[in-house]
């Protein structure tokens, strides 16, 4: 049985790769053509919002290729020296993609500032219209993402950069209405300032989430008390300790532990705990070491854990 289930895992995983594999080879398509256009009519307009933007579809593409890589490389084959596979990348790339982004907001940041010193005349209508496509094509994007983005962490990643590239997009062109109206320059900095403020407030929680799991924190939807709690709730089961939960990967997450079960244990036992960790838990890799004798709990118990 426990084979059969990891074998469906497995399987799971292919389809998984294959139905995101277009979402994210039309999503890089279609945001790198659209940065080429907001770079160049962001230089006609001298529109330092439409150069933000840029950016920030810059980092979503690098995101995605990122994350559709990651995808890839975690559904290879475990192999040699690397027992786990290559999920770890997984991780590693929302990592890395993080960083990118923080210096992309920095280079964003420089241009806003001189634009805001030296107050120049901005092409209202180039800007809305630029921008409007920029919704059109992130809702598109962000709406291939929709379905996957409970499951991945780099999924979810693609996902809401493209919801707040929308959203900044929707910004931008709001900017060149009033800009057109009133004639306030200045409103196109400033608005860069708050797409860069929205970058930044983003990208850190994918930050510090990426950090946590690296480290092998117990992953942010898994509570430790709650699996010990549920653990020691098991017929049979005297003692826990020894209680591991890591992610191997922005999908998958491992857990280790050592039960104390005096009266020994038999696989039906086993297998219910296997299947309730999967499905309450969500934890797809359990290794289980049973302990007979007491004595070592009791030893546990002084060490307070």
């Amino acid at each position: 049985m426990s084979h059969d289930h990891h074998h469906h895992h497995g399987h799971d995983h292919h389809h998984h790769e294959v139905t995101y594999g277009r979402a994210f080879a039309v999503g890089i398509v279609l945001n790198s053509v659209f940065i080429v256009i907001e770079v160049v009519y962001g230089m006609m307009a001298n529109s330092s919002a439409l150069l933000a933007d840029a950016g920030h579809n810059l980092t979503d593409v690098l995101s995605l290729a990122f994350a559709w890589g990651a995808l890839w490389l975690g559904s290879r084959k475990p192999g040699g020296r690397f027992t786990y596979g290559f999920r770890r990348t997984t991780i590693l790339v929302s990592l890395l993609n993080a960083l990118l982004i923080f210096v992309a907001v920095i280079i964003i940041g420089y241009e806003a500032v001189e634009n805001l010193i030296t107050i120049s005349p901005v092409a209202g209508n180039t800007v809305m219209i630029v921008a409007a496509i920029g919704i059109v094509i992130n809702g598109i994007t962000a709406w291939m993402f929709f379905h996957g983005q409970k499951k991945d962490l780099n999924v979810k990643g693609a996902y809401l950069h493209m919801m707040a590239d929308a959203a900044v997009s929707l910004g931008v062109v709001i900017a060149g209405l009033v800009i057109k109206l009133t004639g306030a320059f200045w409103i196109d900095p400033v608005i860069s300032f708050a797409i860069i403020i929205a970058i930044v407030w983003g990208t850190w929680r994918l930050f510090t989430e990426s950090v946590n799991l690296a480290l092998d924190a117990v992953p942010s939807g898994i509570r430790l008390e709650e699996v010990r709690e549920y653990l020691l709730s098991v017929k049979g089961v005297e003692g826990v300790h020894d209680l591991h939960i890591w992610a191997m990967s922005t999908t998958l997450n491992a857990l280790t532990v050592h039960l104390v079960c005096p009266m020994g244990n038999d696989d039906k036992m086993m297998e219910e705990i296997r299947g309730q960790l999967h499905d309450r838990f969500s934890i797809e890799h359990t290794t289980i070491q049973i302990e007979t004798s007491t004595d070592h709990m009791a030893y546990h118990q002084d060490c307070g854990e």
